[in-house]
């Protein structure tokens, strides 16, 4: 299948183009135009090679989990023109992720592991294991790199350094808080547990608005319900729904993003798995059937829908 590397268009109109480790992301004066790419990253980390189809679960889980938030947080999205594309206003986005955690997995248990008891602020209590639900979900927000590795930072240190108003950020503590009830609630319903995720804010005219992802395989992972609690007590790993299978992958073939390692070799098999895995997570979270788009000719595809879009 035909993956989307990247994508190098010109608008009329445009104002500005940034490529993240996923999306590109073409400027104007009033809206941004989201493309999904099928790259994918861990670590901080792009990986050398696309996985198809990735984009576009992500930008419709996203688009699904937006739609189905409004009433709790006004978001940035106005339209999914096509499967990999958002269009939607262009906000301020606070230098901050609001990184919710509801049980003791990924980055906090490794860091639970090594010996830390204190995360972004947050104590945690002696004798947990990993994958144990937390006494209450926890908020370790982490700063927004541009480039390199995002960091973990307390609640007081983004209040003494100034990075977000006191005021802003007990909405943002709100809002997060809300989101994530939300979502596990409609993951509930499709027999997941919400393990955790972030949310990235913004502000326009006053409002705080949600931005980017929500609730998607590249910003949250999921535990199958049923299964949860006979792990646990048989101290077996939990199925995952999220990408730290991919993460856990390149620990195992030696790399974590540090100075001097090197991404190990992705064959053929391992990409098609990734690419499975994305697909089955968003059949299961969002209980609709994924229609994969036509990929003759994706980059064409893409720029004639928002060419469209930007004429309407």
């Amino acid at each position: 299948m035909n993956a989307i590397q990247e994508t190098n268009f010109q608008f009329p109109g445009q104002t500005g183009f940034y490529r993240g480790k996923v999306r590109d992301v073409y400027a104007f004066p009033e809206k941004l135009v989201l493309i999904a790419s099928d790259r994918i990253s861990a670590f901080d980390v792009v990986l050398p090679r696309p996985v198809p189809l990735k984009g576009q679960v992500l930008n419709q889980t996203a688009g699904y989990f937006l739609r189905a938030t409004a009433d709790i947080v006004p978001n940035w999205l106005l339209s999914v023109p096509d499967p990999n594309v958002s269009v939607g206003l262009k906000c301020a986005p606070y230098a901050v992720e609001m990184v919710v955690r509801g049980y003791l997995a990924g980055h906090a248990w490794r860091q639970y592991r090594d010996g830390h008891r204190t995360l972004c602020g947050v104590t945690l209590p002696n004798g947990l294991r990993e994958n144990d639900r937390l006494p209450e979900p926890i908020i370790t927000p982490s700063t927004k790199a541009h480039e390199g590795h995002d960091e973990d930072i307390s609640r007081e240190e983004i209040l003494s350094r100034h990075i977000v108003s006191e005021n802003d950020y007990v909405q943002l503590e709100h809002y997060a808080r809300a989101l994530f009830n939300r979502g596990t609630d409609m993951a509930a319903q499709q027999g997941l547990i919400l393990v955790d995720t972030k949310y990235e804010f913004g502000q326009l005219d006053g409002r705080v608005y949600l931005i980017d992802e929500v609730h998607t395989p590249d910003s949250s992972r999921y535990f199958y319900l049923d299964a949860y609690e006979d792990n646990q007590q048989a101290g077996r790993q939990q199925k995952q729904l999220s990408k730290e299978f991919v993460r856990e992958w390149l620990i195992t073939n030696g790399f974590q993003g540090k100075p001097g390692q090197t991404v190990p070799t992705m064959s053929d098999e391992w990409i098609n798995q990734i690419s499975q895995r994305y697909v089955e997570l968003f059949e299961t979270v969002t209980g609709q059937s994924f229609q994969p788009a036509d990929d003759a000719d994706p980059i064409g595809r893409i720029e004639a829908a928002i060419r469209k879009t930007l004429n309407d």
